[in-house]
């Protein structure tokens, strides 16, 4: 079932944006899942880092989208989300790969929950 956004930002401690890659963000000067948290109007922050550089997702069957993604993510050194409910925030959702690869990281880093937010999700592709 699908929540509402009402109901997803309900007790939401801390957006968090899913990164890019430095080079992938200098390269497209944006980070359009940054320009979807900054508009929500709660409180938010880049807490999230790309360890790695990774293959783009868009041509990857499932199965590797998963494994290319995995451990590709961790915290901020500065920042913490012990105990936040925080809201990740990506443009769009195909597998759901990177979202559950920012929210293994969120939660190993402490945060109690973590939610998922898109502007887009994929249902299907096209022939």
């Amino acid at each position: 079932m699908m929540a509402s956004a009402g109901d997803l930002v309900s007790g939401v401690n801390l957006v968090v944006p899913v990164p890019l890659h430095r080079l992938r963000r200098h390269a497209r000067g944006f980070n359009q899942a940054e320009e979807l948290a900054r508009h929500l109007g709660l409180e938010w922050k880049n807490v999230l880092r790309r360890t790695r550089a990774t293959s783009s997702q868009t041509d990857l069957p499932a199965a590797r989208r998963h494994a290319n993604v995995r451990n590709a993510f961790s915290l901020k050194r500065s920042h913490s989300v012990d105990g936040l409910t925080v809201l990740l925030v990506d443009d769009v959702s195909t597998t759901g790969a990177t979202l559950n690869a920012c929210a293994v990281a969120l939660r190993r880093a402490g945060a109690r929950d973590v939610r998922a937010l898109t502007a887009a999700r994929v249902v299907s592709r096209l022939p």
